[in-house]
């Protein structure tokens, strides 16, 4: 069975950066952020409708890749954003979240969720919305409280890059009992 680290947590935190690093450390492959290529695709105007069109997307794209996961070699999938990102996105821009995330919340399960602390300096992106401060904490404490009140084991990661991805790793090899990195005992 894939076991499935998410990780969450506001803009420019260094998200899809962590996966990379983790995909190539444990030798396996990753979740890109499905809203991204959206956004590129149609345009950085979006609708409430669309949040619901960009968590289906996401799912597809989820699934589509753990199908992809060598089972024998390293059953780890490392995942950029899940239908939490979706709910807080919902309820932040919109104040309401589709019943059909809330309900994939509730379906989907995962091993380990990593939250990133919003503690690396903003890095402008053309589909980036909220570089000031406020809104990163205000993001990230409602990513907390959504950790807080679920049962999947999660961390904190925080600090560079490289601090985040020692945190990870450390995370990742105790939780699965990986006897080395990428090696299953």
């Amino acid at each position: 069975m894939v076991k499935k680290v998410v990780i969450i947590g506001p803009e420019s935190t260094g998200k899809s950066t962590l996966c990379e690093m983790l995909s190539q450390h444990f030798n396996t492959i990753w979740c890109p952020e499905f809203a991204r290529e959206y956004l590129l695709t149609n345009g950085t105007k979006y609708d409430f409708d669309d949040l619901l069109t960009i968590a289906k997307g996401q799912i597809a794209l989820e699934e589509e890749i753990e199908r992809m996961v060598n089972l024998p070699t390293n059953p780890l999938l490392f995942i950029d954003t899940d239908q939490y990102v979706m709910k807080v996105w919902c309820e932040y821009v919109f104040g309401d979240c589709h019943n059909w995330i809330l309900r994939r919340i509730a379906e989907r399960p995962y091993d380990l969720y990593l939250l990133c602390k919003p503690d690396l300096p903003w890095v402008k992106d053309e589909l980036r919305e909220y570089p000031d401060e406020k809104h990163r904490q205000e993001l990230y404490h409602m990513y907390r409280d959504l950790l807080i009140q679920q049962h999947t084991p999660w961390l904190e990661v925080k600090g560079s890059y490289e601090e985040r991805f020692n945190m990870a790793v450390t995370a990742v090899n105790k939780l699965f009992g990986l006897a080395a990195p990428g090696n299953y005992l």
